[in-house]
């Protein structure tokens, strides 16, 4: 969220410039401690993300279930292009 990358902001520029501790600088920028702290932890699925988004943009019209099936369909049989993606889609 846009708020919380602002709250972390400003807890790290008050621990940076007044030199104050965590505690005190999430107290005064409102944040939570564990929102400063927290690290997502996403999987490097950058590849099939980027697939998911090529599929959604030519099949707007399908769902994300429908996609990721999609999606492993191609990835089983092997080729990226959308002919082997279409006959699967009838299948679904």
């Amino acid at each position: 969220d846009n708020g919380e990358c602002v709250k972390r902001e400003a807890v790290a520029h008050l621990r940076s410039l007044l030199g104050l501790s965590e505690r005190r600088a999430c107290r005064i920028a409102g944040a939570d401690r564990k929102m400063v702290r927290y690290q997502a932890q996403r999987a490097p699925d950058t590849e099939l993300r980027g697939r998911l988004r090529e599929l959604a943009n030519e099949r707007r019209r399908f769902g994300y279930r429908r996609l990721f099936v999609l999606a492993r369909a191609a990835r089983a049989s092997g080729s990226g292009s959308t002919g082997s993606i279409g006959s699967t889609a009838k299948k679904a």
